[in-house]
């Protein structure tokens, strides 16, 4: 990936934040201020974990606002894709979230950018695939952190209920966190993202499965704290009301704001148990139109993966809208006001699998191509010049220009064969 390139040990990094000496944890690549135009925020170096960022903040009784499903990942990491979760919809991406940053160029400068100063290198890093400039600080918002959170699972056997229910909770004022995901026979009912069913529901669940083979989960979240809790079941029950659902198969759980945010985890130690989590991942992750989701989920959920049946690992499936996201940032998305985030997060046993899965995978998107769906894959992988060019449709010349003007030498990134 890096041939004829750099590698850089986003760890040292750490090493140069001890000026922000205002932190009393110790932690000098997490601090926290507070700004009369801003708000709170806080400026986090570009190498940092976001479940250490998470951990920091609450120290001051404050929370980012937009998240990945999974926090061991580095704050420079996620803001060069874009970061996206349940909250998306609410609040945006991770990349929609951020004041300010500091960027080492392809060129060697050591650059402060924000929307109203050098905006050109703000805009191009943030979802720009580290095309751009290395990420060492970013000025992070942040929002005051609830304690607790209700989060509901609710099961469906018609996909048009699914997503007409998700499209309807996005829309309204209320919910926190929205997702979905798909249940197959096959697959285990308790994935790695999350231990969530009790083994009496497990049961009851795979009863229904038995006989359905495939099935859809809506996951949403309502945060809530002690100056809340004597009506957030109130509200929750509200905003339940006139979803479509199967009757008896909404799930409850009460949990800490800490615990559902890091709900991974627990998943992941798991697998490390069992040497299953460094395995290969042959994942694919895609952004589908509103429009073309009825028809996505006929040819691919249940013909190919169905059909197939060679799923093994959690596959999501969750709108989000267009107007929380920023244009002019590198981040590619399509047109459409509304539109889903589909992830095939597969794990392989080994070569032959990981074969299988990849694939696939290059089913799905052959498909998706033939039919003129005008998906756009999120975290993208291309062999050739064209298909970035593709892939990036009408950012294409802007995108070229500004890796001209801040990486002339092409030195940051060539692994993925943009320009190289």
């Amino acid at each position: 990936m890096a041939q004829n390139g750099v590698i850089v040990e986003m760890k040292s990094l750490n090493n140069n934040n001890n000026n922000n000496n205002n932190n009393n944890n110790g932690n000098y690549g997490i601090r926290v201020s507070w700004d009369s135009e801003l708000g709170f925020y806080a400026d986090v170096g570009g190498e940092q974990l976001w479940i250490d960022v998470l951990r920091t903040t609450l120290e001051y009784g404050l929370a980012p606002v937009s998240w990945t499903d999974y926090l061991y990942l580095t704050v420079g990491g996620t803001l060069s894709n874009a970061g996206i979760s349940g909250q998306t919809f609410r609040h945006g991406p991770q990349i929609s979230n951020v004041h300010e940053m500091e960027v080492i160029t392809g060129k060697g400068e050591f650059v402060t950018c924000s929307k109203d100063m050098n905006s050109e290198l703000f805009f191009a890093v943030l979802g720009g695939l580290g095309q751009f400039g290395i990420i060492t600080r970013a000025r992070i918002v942040l929002d005051k952190a609830p304690t607790r959170v209700k989060w509901v699972r609710l099961l469906y056997d018609d996909f048009s209920k699914f997503t007409k229910d998700q499209e309807h909770l996005i829309s309204i004022d209320g919910l926190d966190y929205v997702e979905g995901s798909l249940m197959l026979e096959q697959s285990s009912l308790n994935n790695w993202r999350s231990s969530f069913f009790s083994p009496s529901n497990q049961t009851k669940i795979a009863s229904l499965l038995s006989q359905n083979k495939i099935m859809y989960c809506l996951e949403m979240v309502k945060y809530y704290d002690d100056h809340t809790s004597n009506t957030i079941d109130e509200e929750l029950k509200k905003l339940a009301k006139g979803l479509k659902y199967l009757g008896g198969f909404m799930f409850k759980k009460d949990a800490t704001f800490v615990e559902f945010l890091n709900r991974v985890r627990s998943g992941e130690l798991e697998l490390q148990s069992k040497g299953m989590w460094d395995v290969p991942h042959p994942w694919l992750n895609l952004f589908v139109p509103k429009s073309s989701i009825t028809d996505f989920n006929v040819a691919v959920f249940v013909d190919i993966i169905l059909r197939q049946n060679k799923a093994n690992g959690p596959i999501l499936v969750y709108p989000t809208c267009r107007k929380k996201w920023d244009d002019r940032m590198s981040a590619v998305i399509p047109e459409e006001d509304t539109f889903y985030c589909v992830g095939f997060l597969h794990s392989s046993s080994g070569h032959d699998e990981c074969k299988i899965l990849d694939n696939q995978n290059e089913e799905i998107l052959k498909y998706c191509d033939n039919v003129g769906l005008n998906i756009k894959q999120y975290l993208p992988h291309y062999k050739t010049r064209e298909d970035w060019i593709k892939h990036f449709g009408k950012k294409w010349n802007i995108f070229q220009q500004r890796k001209n003007q801040f990486d002339p030498k092409k030195i940051l990134s060539p692994g993925q064969r943009i320009f190289n």
